[in-house]
């Protein structure tokens, strides 16, 4: 049996063309029956997934898959980690956002401090301004405007989150 590309032969009467996209299944099927022969409907199948990777192409590319081993706050693009600076023999927890810039994946962390100083609320500021820094950009790339990373500078001293509402998801 030949393979393609989002096409599987479920059964012996047909084709089915499946495309997933933000969440969203766009799919249909090719009866051998209706197109005449097995040969014409797998290049109707053909056929009409490549005019829908076409029109699906024009839509953004709004979520990356952030590493597996760092998934672990529940919102994609955004996850927890703690590092280890072996210089300074100290730990930081970090929260990373994951984006894509000009077609390039990229990433800003919000680096909350030393795990042995940090108290709730320093975790909770850094979460919640990662969370809002992730939910501009996905408005942004849902409106179709520039992106501007610029107003995160100096995070640490403002509650921006607080200012911002009409970002936030």
């Amino acid at each position: 049996m030949i393979k393609y590309k989002h096409i599987t032969e479920p059964d012996s009467f047909g084709f089915q063309v499946r495309i997933v996209r933000r969440g969203k299944e766009n799919s249909r099927y090719f009866s051998h029956k209706l197109w005449g022969s097995k040969n014409k409907s797998i290049k109707a199948a053909i056929a009409w997934r490549d005019q829908m990777l076409i029109v699906l192409k024009g839509s953004k590319t709004r979520f990356l898959k952030p590493p597996k081993n760092k998934t672990t706050t529940g919102l994609t693009g955004v996850s927890r980690t703690i590092k280890f600076d072996r210089r300074k023999d100290k730990s930081y927890l970090c929260y990373t956002v994951f984006w894509v810039c000009n077609g390039k994946s990229k990433n800003k962390t919000f680096q909350v401090g030393n795990v042995e100083t940090i108290t709730a609320d320093d975790e909770l500021h850094a979460f919640r301004t990662a969370r809002l820094f992730r939910s501009c950009y996905e408005y942004a790339i849902d409106n179709d405007l520039t992106f501007d990373d610029s107003q995160f500078a100096g995070w640490k001293k403002k509650r921006i989150y607080e200012t911002y509402f009409c970002f936030v998801a």
